[in-house]
C-alpha cells in the first residue's frame, strides 16, 4: 500500500437522508404535483369571499330543498281564527209597494195590477184590463178594495135600458137618477151596490164583485200554522176594514179578534188574548235566507225603527239575550249583531308557531319562503341550462367552421341581441295572464322564455374561445387521426371552454334570479298558489303594508340579496381560480 494510501484522512461526514416531513397545501413541491382540478380548488378556497358565497348557496339550497320536508305546514295551507265581528243580520225598509190579496174564486194578475196602478195614478176609479172592467174604492189611507164590474144597464138619452137580459128591480131608475143628480158613482138598492161609469156619452150601470184588496200593510203570523189564515183574503179584508173604521175588534170564522195599536204597530190578538198576528208597514227580512226571524224579533225591530232608536235587545226562545245595532243607509235599515265567525288569519305578526308570521292569504310565511326558494332557484338553473345548450351549440359550430357559417350565425346572434328582452318578457307575462295559464305550466314557460332569450352571450364567449383553440397542436393531431367533426367540437374543444362556461353560468344565475324576482314583483311571474321570492314581495307594492307588516317583504328581499351575492362571490372566485396568471 502506498504512503498516500496509508495516510488516514478523517472520514467525511455522510449526510443522512432527511426524515419524512409533512408538506403544507401551499408548499411549492406539492403544488407542482397537484392536478388541475386541485389547483383550481386550492385557488378557490384561498378566496374568502368565494368560500363565503359557497356557504351562503349551500344554506340557501338546504333552506329551499330540505326545509319544506321539515316544515309542519304546506305552502298552500291556510290558517283561520275565531273572531267576533259586527255582521249584517237582517234588513228593514218602509214598504212603498202595494201588496195584494186576491179572492179565492177570482183572479187579479200582473196586467190587471198594472192597469190598476195606472188608474190610481190618474185618479180614475174605473179601469179596464182586457175584456174585464174593474172599479176600486179607497176604504182608508193606503187600503183599496178592487171589484170586478158586470154591466147590467145603460143610460142613453136619459133612458135606462137593461143589458144582457137583466131585469131592473122596482125603484132602480129612481135610485139611479138620485145618485146621478148628486154626482155619486155608486148607489144601493135592495142590498146591492151599483157602480156608475161613463164610456163615451153612455153611462154604464154595473154590479160589483170583490176580487182583491191592495194595501201597504205587512202581515206576520206569530205561529207557522196560522200563516195560511193570516194571509187569506177574507182575514185581511176583515182586519183591514176594522182598522180603517177604528174598531177594536172583529169577528172571523166565529172567533173574536182584538186589535191593539201601539206606536204605529198593530197587534191582532186571538180569542184567547194571545198575540195572533202583527201588522206593519215595515218589511223586516233576514239577509241570510237560511235564518228565520220570529215575529217577536220583527216587532222589536219595527218598534225601534219607528222610535228612531239605534239599538235594541232581543231574547230568543232559549233565553239568550243579544244586542242588535240599527244602521240607516238612505231608506234602508241594516240590523247588525256581534257574531262569532271563522276568518282567515291574515297579516299575523311572528309568533312561536309561525316565526315569520302569516301572509295576506293566511299562509305561513316561512314555509312559503322555503317553497318560493325552490321555484326561484329552479327557474334560474333550468334557464341557465337552456342557455348553455343553445349557446354552446351555436358558438361551437360558429367558431369551428368559421367563414360564411360563422358570419351567418353571428348575424343571427346580433339579431337576437337587438330584441328588447324585458318588454318581450312582460308581453309574454301579460298574454299568460289573459289566457289564464295554470301556475305550474306558467313556471315552465317562464323558464323556457328566460333561457331562449339569454343564450347569445354564451354563444359569443364559446365562439371566441374555440377560434383560438382550433389552431392548437392537439387539434392538428385530431385532423391527422381523422376524428369526425362533432367529436372534435364537443369532445376536444368544448371541454377546454368549460372553465369559462362555469364562470359565465354562475354569474348568469344571479341575474336570472333577479329577473324572476322582478317579474314576480310586477305580478307577471309565478302565480298563486305557487310562490317565488319575487311574487312574495309583490305585496310590498302597497305602501301601507310595506310600512306596517315588515315580515311580508324583508325576509324575501334578504333571501334574494343573499342568494345573488352568493352566486356573484362564487362566480368571482371561480374566475380567479381558473385564471392561469394567478400566483401559486
Amino acid at each position: 500500500m502506498s504512503e498516500l494510501e496509508a495516510t488516514n484522512f478523517p472520514a467525511e461526514p455522510t449526510q443522512s437522508p432527511p426524515s419524512h416531513q409533512e408538506m403544507a397545501l401551499d408548499d411549492a413541491r406539492r403544488v407542482k404535483t397537484l392536478s388541475p382540478g386541485m389547483l383550481v380548488f386550492k385557488r378557490f378556497i384561498r378566496n374568502k369571499l368565494a368560500v363565503l358565497g359557497l356557504v351562503i348557496l349551500v344554506l340557501m339550497f338546504l333552506f329551499s330543498f330540505v326545509g319544506p320536508f321539515l316544515s309542519p305546514y304546506t305552502q298552500t295551507q291556510v290558517f283561520y281564527k275565531q273572531d267576533t265581528i259586527s255582521k249584517d243580520y237582517a234588513g228593514a225598509i218602509y214598504n212603498t209597494e202595494l201588496r195584494y190579496s186576491v179572492h179565492p174564486s177570482s183572479s187579479f194578475e200582473g196586467g190587471d195590477r198594472a192597469r190598476f196602478l195606472l188608474a190610481l195614478g190618474k185618479g180614475e176609479t174605473v179601469f179596464s184590463s182586457g175584456d174585464r172592467s174593474f172599479a176600486f174604492f179607497e176604504e182608508g189611507e193606503g187600503f183599496y178594495r178592487i171589484a170586478e164590474l158586470e154591466n147590467v144597464a145603460e143610460v142613453m138619452l136619459g133612458r135606462v135600458n137593461p143589458v144582457g137580459g137583466y131585469t131592473l128591480p122596482p125603484g132602480f131608475t129612481e135610485a139611479f137618477e138620485a145618485a146621478d143628480a148628486a154626482d155619486e158613482i155608486t148607489f144601493e138598492l135592495n142590498g146591492e151596490t151599483y157602480v156608475l161609469s161613463q164610456v163615451m156619452k153612455t153611462t154604464h150601470i154595473s154590479t160589483q164583485r170583490d176580487v182583491a184588496i191592495a194595501s201597504y200593510s205587512i202581515f206576520d203570523a206569530y205561529r207557522a200554522e196560522d200563516n195560511s189564515l193570516v194571509g187569506s183574503y177574507d182575514f185581511r179584508l176583515r182586519s183591514g176594514m176594522a182598522n180603517v173604521n177604528d174598531e177594536t175588534s172583529f169577528t172571523f170564522n166565529n172567533r173574536e179578534f182584538q186589535i191593539v195599536e201601539h206606536e204605529g204597530q198593530v197587534t191582532i190578538l186571538d180569542d184567547q188574548g194571545e198575540p195572533f198576528a202583527e201588522v206593519s208597514d215595515i218589511i223586516v227580512n233576514p239577509l241570510d235566507q237560511g235564518e228565520f226571524l220570529s215575529v217577536e224579533f220583527k216587532a222589536l225591530a219595527r218598534e225601534a225603527i219607528n222610535n228612531r232608536e239605534s239599538e235594541f235587545e232581543f231574547t230568543d226562545a232559549n233565553g239568550v239575550t243579544t244586542e242588535y245595532d240599527i244602521n240607516r243607509v238612505n231608506t234602508n235599515y241594516y240590523i247588525k249583531r256581534e257574531t262569532t265567525t271563522t276568518l282567515i288569519n291574515m297579516f299575523e305578526f311572528p309568533t312561536i308557531a309561525h316565526p315569520l308570521g302569516l301572509d295576506n292569504n293566511g299562509m305561513d310565511m316561512l314555509t312559503r319562503l322555503m317553497y318560493g326558494g325552490r321555484i326561484s332557484l329552479m327557474v334560474g338553473f333550468v334557464a341557465v341550462f337552456i342557455e348553455l345548450i343553445i349557446g354552446v351549440t351555436i358558438g361551437g359550430i360558429s367558431g369551428y367552421f368559421g367563414g360564411w357559417i360563422d358570419t351567418a350565425l353571428m348575424r343571427f346572434v346580433d339579431l337576437f341581441n337587438s330584441i328588447p328582452q324585458m318588454p318581450l318578457i312582460l308581453i309574454f307575462g301579460s298574454v299568460m295572464d289573459t289566457l289564464e295559464v295554470e301556475p305550474m305550466q306558467r313556471m315552465f314557460i317562464l323558464m323556457a322564455i328566460l333561457g331562449l332569450l339569454g343564450w347569445t352571450g354564451i354563444a359569443r364567449v364559446v365562439r371566441g374561445q374555440i377560434l383560438s383553440l382550433r389552431e392548437q397542436d392537439f387539434m392538428v393531431a385530431t385532423e391527422a387521426t381523422g376524428v369526425r367533426t362533432s367529436r372534435k367540437i364537443f369532445r376536444h374543444l368544448v371541454p377546454n371552454v368549460m372553465p369559462i362556461l362555469i364562470v359565465t353560468a354562475t354569474g348568469s344565475l344571479g341575474g336570472l334570479i333577479i329577473t324572476e324576482a322582478t317579474l314576480g314583483f310586477l305580478g307577471l311571474g309565478i302565480k298563486y298558489p305557487l310562490a317565488s321570492w319575487g311574487s312574495i314581495i309583490n305585496i310590498s307594492s302597497d305602501a301601507f303594508i310595506m310600512g306596517t307588516y315588515w315580515f311580508m317583504w324583508i325576509p324575501a328581499g334578504a333571501l334574494i340579496l343573499l342568494t345573488v351575492l352568493g352566486f356573484n362571490f362564487v362566480g368571482d372566485g371561480l374566475r380567479d381560480a381558473y385564471d392561469p396568471r394567478m400566483r401559486r
